[in-house]
């Protein structure tokens, strides 16, 4: 498939020399701090961390997902596939992060999360934990669409919305980031590219 290229912002334009100059790490002008650009090669990250599979199973859900370390149109990637479904109070399959160094930990200076998606057409959440939310259904949460083409999402802190809790986004406090096919009966198939946080120019 060719790749369409996406209208750049001053913000993703950013971004990119980000990770050019820098391997997929901080910029020297601190704009942007690339969590995850996919160059491990399994499911590890540059900042510390590896990613894994998580499904409702864990509350008594029936959904089934499989998180696989992939390369889509010339570009690597997390894959997660599954079937959502909602019996049994479930529907959810997640590809979670926990946030294991301050550094990565502390998004306080930045704006959102910028994450670079494949996946099938449909609508997928980012989901935020922070210190302080214990339970598992709590987070904050914003929604986008995963077309068959690669795209990248800047997702606001400000749009995040709570779930579940009553408490504020402590943007310094994170301490872990889901990628996650939820809410409803469908085929997941989504690739995660690059992920991190990024500073609005």
């Amino acid at each position: 498939m060719i790749l369409r290229a996406n209208t750049l912002t001053n913000a993703m334009a950013g971004f990119l020399v980000a990770v050019c100059l820098t391997g997929g790490h901080l910029m020297a002008d601190d704009a942007t701090l690339v969590i995850d650009d996919r160059s491990s090669g399994d499911y590890s990250t540059g900042t510390g961390g590896d990613w894994r599979l998580v499904t409702d199973t864990v509350m008594g859900g029936v959904s089934n997902g499989q998180l696989t370390v992939e390369e889509i149109d010339a570009r690597p990637c997390l894959r997660l596939r599954g079937e959502v479904r909602t019996e049994n109070n479930g529907g959810f399959i997640q590809a979670a992060l926990d946030l294991e160094t301050s550094r990565v930990r502390d998004a306080g200076n930045f704006d959102g999360v910028v994450i670079d998606v494949y996946g099938n057409g449909e609508t997928y959440s980012l989901h935020l934990r922070q210190d302080g939310l214990w339970l598992p259904w709590q987070a904050f949460r914003v929604s986008f669409t995963a077309p068959p083409e690669w795209q990248t999402h800047y997702l606001p802190f400000a749009q995040f919305q709570p779930h579940k809790t009553s408490a504020s986004l402590k943007r310094d406090r994170l301490k872990r980031i889901g990628v996650v096919a939820i809410g409803r009966a469908f085929s997941a198939d989504l690739c995660i590219g690059r992920i991190g946080y990024y500073r609005a120019q």
